[in-house]
């Protein structure tokens, strides 16, 4: 597989010092693995830091800015972050107000979170811990105990960060990004493998008229695999999965994200869009607000997600307040 790359060992230092050169208003500290705003922000914040395997970009790291994190903490390719980089985030964010963890369900990244926030309390910096676990493809792997976290991450991120940015307290903003992921449930379907650079091959063989559904962002297998179908049939069969969830029974407005894993044209991505539009509109759902693009990729992989969070006035509003990050920007 061709990839740009110098080596496979350093493509994540290369990334991140380009990171830096791209957007001067992060603060990217390359040795430590730590993207964070640069600049002064307002004391008596809450601090709002999140982390990962790279692979997934923009995730985090590209989310990091006024309305959204504080700092992020990239791990190498598909593998968490450890303690220690979380901790030096929490710590050199802190506004005095406390600081919320988002962790994405995967066993790796929830027991180092665990074991950074438990760092951070003993610096004596007041810590939350908010778990994002939409997918409602798979339950329980050996990945995850539980359901895996996907595409409600960007939601998160952006509901906290605004309601922090407002001046909200530590519990409320945690409590915030819970009902967040609580309202939000996601599907993908994979097309292709993705390639990890130390690899240098498709992580798993799958036929040219086949597809893999209900994908995990890292490649894990999903429910079945299955002859490729229709954008339309693909849809109906994601929806149909999320729309069965309880939390999303009488659901009349939504934000929806439509996100491409990293080897998908935007063109087949509207497509993709479009039939959500219909089949949810034939549901009595209103997409409210929206996003189609690439937000939380895996690496290569042609494939899409679609994310689903019920959506009220309070909900909106704070979805509509300025941000500015690298990979998400409106408002003033």
């Amino acid at each position: 597989m061709k990839k740009f790359l110098n080596t496979p060992e350093s493509v994540l230092g290369d990334a991140l010092a380009g990171l830096a050169a791209a957007h001067p208003r992060l603060d990217v500290d390359v040795a430590a693995r730590v993207v964070r705003r640069a600049g002064a922000v307002r004391a008596g914040k809450v601090a709002l830091v999140s982390g990962g395997g790279s692979g997934h970009e923009p995730l985090h790291g590209g989310f990091v800015g006024t309305g959204m994190l504080d700092a992020a903490c990239p791990g190498e390719i598909f593998t968490s972050p450890v303690p220690d980089q979380m901790l030096a985030a929490a710590t050199a964010v802190d506004q005095g107000a406390g600081v919320v963890l988002i962790v994405k369900n995967y066993t790796g990244d929830v027991l180092n979170f665990r074991m950074a926030a438990e760092l951070v309390a003993d610096e004596g910096i007041e810590v939350r811990t908010v778990l994002v676990d939409d997918d409602v493809a798979v339950t329980d792997s050996t990945w995850t105990a539980g359901r895996r976290g996907t595409g409600a991450t960007v939601f998160v991120e952006k509901i906290a960060g605004a309601l922090a940015e407002q001046g909200a307290g530590l519990d409320e903003v945690a409590a915030a990004g819970r009902r967040v992921n609580e309202l939000s449930r996601s599907f993908a379907v994979a097309l292709t493998a993705c390639t990890t650079p130390a690899a240098g091959k498709p992580g798993f063989d799958l036929p040219e008229d086949e597809m893999e559904v209900g994908v995990g962002i890292h490649g894990e297998p999903g429910r079945r695999r299955e002859k490729l179908g229709t954008a339309r049939r693909i849809v109906a069969e994601a929806l149909a999965a999320i729309l069965a969830e309880p939390v999303l029974a009488g659901t009349d407005q939504a934000l929806v994200m439509v996100n491409g894993l990293g080897g998908t044209p935007l063109i087949e991505l509207y497509v993709l869009f479009n039939e959500v539009s219909t089949q949810l509109a034939a549901q009595g759902v209103t997409i409210a607000r929206s996003l189609v693009g690439n937000y939380v990729t895996s690496l290569d992989m042609a494939g899409a997600s679609i994310t689903v969070c019920r959506a009220d006035e309070q909900l909106l509003a704070l979805w509509d307040a300025p941000v500015d990050t690298p990979a998400l920007r409106w408002g003033g």
